[in-house]
């Protein structure tokens, strides 16, 4: 037992302090109902001066007799009210809209009742004396109350003006913004003044929100940012829709200040709206498209108390499938890479994270070591096994077509393979859009990919792909390469100005695949509609502007022309006839025809073949055309879509 505790009891110090702190406490309550005792005199003596024009001379003395009975009744009734409604439990420097209507009601509760107990004991007043006396019970007792608060305020802005390295713009005059607006006039943490608000509401407009003027709508935005010489605008819309939003915040993103969000309606929800949750614009928040939702109740069926395996496992995509999956309580995850960096990454963000709640153990290997990739399936039986592993820079793989087949091919075939022989129950395979009509050999390999699963109809394992764009802020994507090159002061390089391209988020591509897996049976494809595609030019542009530069003037942008392998345009990938839908209406099941095992036996053995023997890369391109019909000269391709281009202007 702990030295000065007895059987349980608290320690003698903090005994003491518990004591000290009622009796501080008691004490405060005290002073507090004397005080009101004594406004309760004040405001009845008010009452009366004013009942007798200010003649005190005049008040007949047995009206003084009953007033002062009424006040010894009231006082006692008050402080029994006040007890009860906890009146003496109030902070007074925190004191907000919501406690003084509690008092007010307490300080009415408190009247009546006396006024009735006044009654029952015969105790008459002119009834204008009653009146004024409730006016001045309301102004003096919740006064005295509101005090410190007011006193604060004044000190605020009287006495610790704060710096204006900041002026601010808000833009929404809601709930949200409301909330923003108090904490941006209140708050001494924030270096910055809120000059002027935003709303599209014009029954608003010109009216003011904590002493800030509401200048207008959307179309005010650039004007009042000169007027006002505003620095920051703070979007603070949670409910608008993504094409509103985007529109906006393009808007904004014209006028060189620095463009921050509040993210969306859930902040809202959880009571997150304060300025610790405003962030600044990414390039996402400019895409116009609702964020895939993820079917949360399917996904978690499907994997909790499951043995889970990933592949490529610390690359971008197959890191956040481990955040999430490692959320959805799996017996154990495996995360195979063979990167030992990125897995190492992941191993101790999710370790930080879950501590020994989750079972999770990382593999560092190559997915082209056949006999290691059969000893760790062997060794975790994985049930279910998401196939990130890729070599994926289209590039890259043009000059070196051999190792994209050997990772991509060969690589996604051992897995296939090993997940047969010891019992996978469903295999997901990350693909690509470049697997559409492919145009470079790292798009062939993943379309050969697909069919080497489309070719195992008769499996026990369950084989499925997912077919996504481009995915903003992997690595090795054009996300990360601009701000680079704004960061080291341009010039930011893209390959044509014409080039378009669909985009989602990594989280948004984690959840497809999961939620794919979840619903996918033999050999399907799963599609994501993406929305509209984006060019590449005004995404440059976006990102310039976000970084607080202008495009062409601060930063230049320089056309390199199209890398081997490049499209213009990537194909729709919603425009197949052989779309059917599912239950979450972003996501789309391409059915393709039945491949015959025999045809993928032959296209593996004459792959291996060319590899082995070192053959040069026309060889192998020659090959894979042969094995992927799909597989089209780029050149050819653009050409195409050039021609369709220009008909369509004329």
């Amino acid at each position: 037992m702990e030295k000065g505790m007895d059987n349980g009891s608290m320690p003698e110090e903090r005994r003491e302090m518990v004591m000290d702190l009622n009796v501080n406490r008691l004490w405060r309550m005290v002073v507090i109902a004397v005080l009101d005792v004594l406004l309760l005199g004040v405001a009845l003596g008010a009452s009366n001066m004013v009942r007798f024009d200010f003649a005190a001379s005049q008040i007949p003395p047995e009206h003084l007799m009953n007033a002062g009975r009424c006040l010894v009744v009231q006082a006692v009734v008050t402080v029994a009210v006040f007890t009860w409604r906890r009146m003496y439990r109030y902070i007074w420097r925190t004191i907000n809209v919501m406690d003084v209507a509690g008092m007010c009601t307490s300080v009415v509760v408190a009247y009546a009742v006396g006024y009735i107990c006044c009654g029952f004991l015969q105790l008459t007043l002119p009834r204008s004396v009653w009146f004024m006396d409730l006016v001045f019970q309301l102004m003096f007792l919740v006064g005295m109350r509101c005090s410190l608060r007011f006193l604060l305020v004044c000190q605020t802005f009287l006495l610790h003006r704060r710096p204006e390295s900041q002026r601010i713009m808000l833009i929404g005059a809601g709930q949200a913004g409301r909330i923003l607006a108090h904490e941006l006039c209140r708050s001494r943490r924030v270096e910055g003044k809120l000059c002027c608000v935003i709303d599209d509401n014009p029954q608003v407009h010109g009216k003011y929100m904590d002493g800030v003027r509401i200048v207008g709508g959307r179309e005010k935005i650039q004007s009042a940012v000169k007027q006002y010489g505003i620095t920051q605008i703070i979007f603070a819309i949670p409910t608008i829709s993504p094409d509103q939003r985007t529109e906006i915040l393009n808007i904004c993103k014209m006028t060189g200040c620095r463009l921050r969000v509040l993210p969306g309606l859930y902040q809202m929800l959880n009571g997150e709206v304060s300025l610790s949750a405003v962030k600044d614009v990414q390039v996402e928040d400019l895409l116009g498209r609702t964020p895939v939702q993820l079917n949360k109740a399917v996904v978690s069926d499907f994997l909790e108390d499951k043995v889970v395996m990933v592949t490529g496992g610390g690359g971008s995509i197959g890191s956040e499938l481990c955040r999430q999956i490692a959320a959805c309580n799996p017996h154990r995850l495996v995360v195979l890479d063979i990167y030992e960096n990125n897995a190492y990454d992941v191993q101790q963000e999710l370790t930080g994270i879950y501590g020994n709640q989750l079972d999770l153990k990382v593999e560092i290997c190559s997915v082209r070591d056949k006999t290691r990739v059969y000893q760790i399936f062997e060794q975790y039986r994985p049930q279910v096994v998401f196939h990130a592993a890729a070599h994926k820079h289209v590039p890259l793989m043009e000059s070196c077509p051999d190792e994209a087949i050997k990772n991509n091919i060969f690589g996604t075939y051992h897995v296939v393979r090993a997940a047969e022989k010891f019992g996978v129950e469903k295999f997901v395979m990350i693909s690509t859009d470049k697997a559409v009509n492919p145009t470079n050999l790292m798009g062939a390999t993943k379309r050969f990919c697909e069919m080497i699963l489309q070719s195992k109809r008769e499996s026990k394992t369950e084989y499925c792909a997912v077919r996504f764009g481009n995915v903003l802020g992997s690595n090795g994507s054009v996300i990360p390469l601009f701000k680079k090159q704004i960061a080291n002061g341009g010039p930011v390089t893209i390959t044509d100005k014409r080039i378009i391209r669909y985009f989602m988020t990594i989280p948004e591509a984690a959840m497809l695949v999961m939620e794919a897996g979840a619903m996918a049976k033999q050999s399907q494809i799963f599609v994501l509609d993406m929305g509209k595609p984006v060019k590449i030019l005004t995404l440059a542009e976006n990102l310039i502007r976000l970084s607080g530069l202008e495009p062409y003037k601060d930063i230049e942008i320089k056309e390199i022309g199209l890398r081997p392998g490049e499209k213009l345009y990537e194909e729709l990938l919603m425009k197949s006839e052989h779309l059917i839908n599912t239950e979450n209406e972003k996501i789309f099941i391409e059915e393709q025809q039945l491949i015959p095992p025999e045809v993928i036996m032959r296209g593996l053995v004459a792959l291996d073949r060319c590899v082995t023997e070192q053959r040069p890369k026309e060889e192998l391109v020659a090959l894979m055309r042969r094995l992927v019909p799909t597989y089209r000269e780029p050149e050819v391709v653009n050409r195409e879509a050039i021609a369709r281009m220009e008909e369509a202007a004329v």
